[in-house]
């Protein structure tokens, strides 16, 4: 794309400071409504429940289910102080809303579902300790953040028998020789690529020919890396700078150097997937040179703090960029996300309309769908939710998101569609009854990703 002439005038100060997206009061790392039902051990129990028909009925029970006292423990592992805190944080105030009027409205047949949430400071050996000190105490696992993390305790979830869903959209979920314990949900990263791409590309026509893609390492930035790299090639893009794990978000020269790198490319697209911060030193570095191209990257590279009111890069990340969303957007008008915004709105806790709570309601609705086949199948011991998560047909999310499926083979389950195609805008955010994301398309998948055939992870681990 093109150069000017001249620099801008402006001097972006490198690594933005974010604003916080973060819920109002406080932000402990308990979030019950009473205390974390007892346990006895990995002792299989057994007592007589009423089915939904009127009749008598045993249901077996381990850990984390406690018929007597009518509670159902489940654990959060939850990135509520590191890179992805501000992400994370309204993601459980999402759960805890979420899981207040299910119980509001009879629980699970009658039990009230508990969260135990712990801070993993998105450190993968704080996240095994927290595993650890919670697998006793918990059915199953209602999120884990982080994909390294996840995979840091996916061993041990294989062995002690305990479902968990993590909150990463690592395309590796939907792979069966990875996934025995974990189910997925929303688009992958990689599919999540193709399909951006290819919606940017038909819209672009001509002016999209030369592609620049950075990431940072691991799972994340690779993953995404992976399908932005395999949806340029589908697509006949020329790739003019390959920066593959190039991003050391801990090192700002790294940045500089990714900056310089896109710029010099002169590259029509840009796709950097790293994290907000990261972003917005790069962009930032590149938007002073003078550089002006069609930006964009996986979903949690982009933060609102970028078209704040006092964003200095607010009007060039809303002409410049485009994004996806792996489940429903604040302004998006699906029963499901309606009846989470009235939800959301009558808590009090949010002092700004966000989309984040809206995954705490997905990931709530799955856990709820495994919850309810479990206690059908008269099996609520930890490796009883995990059957029955995991025998799932069809979760309907009411437009929460795109519906997900857990039965067939790894092409047949992954996620195709994105949630949404949208655009920052900082006029609607600024006026108090948005998010600020002006959505362009509702589950939205674009045809190379409906083609491309998943037969396993597009990143491997260790590769």
């Amino acid at each position: 794309m093109r150069i000017k002439s001249r620099w801008l005038a402006i001097l972006l100060t490198l690594g933005l400071v974010l604003a916080a997206c973060s819920p109002s009061g406080d932000e402990g790392t308990e979030t019950t409504e009473g205390s974390t039902a007892t346990t006895e051990g990995s002792t299989e129990t057994t007592e007589a429940m009423t089915s939904t028909t009127g009749g008598a009925m045993d249901i077996a029970t381990d850990v984390g289910v406690d018929l007597e006292a009518g509670t159902i423990t489940i654990g959060l592992l939850s990135d509520l102080t590191g890179p992805f805190s501000a992400t994370v944080q309204p993601i459980v105030t999402g759960h805890e809303i979420y899981w207040d009027n299910v119980n509001a409205n009879g629980g699970i047949h009658g039990m009230q579902v508990v969260l135990d949430t712990v801070d993993t400071g998105y450190v993968v050996d704080t996240h095994v300790q927290k595993y650890e000190e919670l697998k006793d105490q918990v059915v199953a696992f209602g999120h884990s953040t982080g994909s390294p993390h996840t995979m840091a305790i996916n061993d041990q979830l294989q062995t002690d028998g305990i479902l968990a869903l993590p909150l990463t959209w690592y395309s590796g979920w939907s792979d069966d020789a990875i996934n025995a314990n974990l189910i997925h949900h929303g688009v992958p990263y990689c599919l999540e690529a193709m399909n951006v791409l290819g919606y940017l590309v038909d819209q672009m026509g001509d002016a999209a020919s030369t592609i620049a893609i950075a990431s940072m390492a691991g799972d994340y930035g690779l993953d995404s890396y992976a399908g932005a790299k395999q949806a340029a090639e589908t697509l006949g893009l020329n790739i003019v700078y390959e920066g593959e794990g190039a991003i050391d978000i801990a090192d700002e020269a790294t940045l500089t150097q990714v900056a310089g790198d896109i710029v010099g490319s002169g590259a029509d697209l840009v796709w950097v997937t790293t994290t907000p911060t990261a972003f917005s030193s790069i962009f930032g570095q590149a938007l002073a040179q003078g550089f002006t191209a069609t930006w964009s990257g996986a979903g949690p590279t982009y933060n609102p703090a970028f078209i704040a009111p006092d964003s200095p890069i607010k009007d060039a990340i809303a002409a410049q960029t485009y994004w996806s969303a792996y489940y429903g957007l604040w302004d998006m008008d699906t029963p499901g996300v309606e009846e989470a915004k009235q939800l959301i709105l009558d808590s009090g806790r949010f002092d700004a309309p966000t989309s984040y709570p809206i995954e705490g309601f997905v990931e709530g609705t799955i856990m709820r769908a495994a919850l309810e086949k479990a206690y059908e199948n008269g099996d609520m011991t930890q490796a009883g939710v995990l059957a029955a998560a995991k025998s799932l047909e069809s979760v309907d999310l009411n437009g929460l998101g795109p519906d997900e499926a857990y039965v067939g083979s790894n092409n047949e389950q992954v996620q195709r569609y994105s949630a949404a195609i949208w655009k920052p805008d900082p006029e609607a955010l600024a006026s108090g009854a948005s998010s600020g994301e002006q959505v362009l398309e509702t589950n939205y998948s674009n045809a190379i990703t409906q083609a491309y055939e998943f037969d396993s992870a597009c990143y491997q681990f260790g590769s």
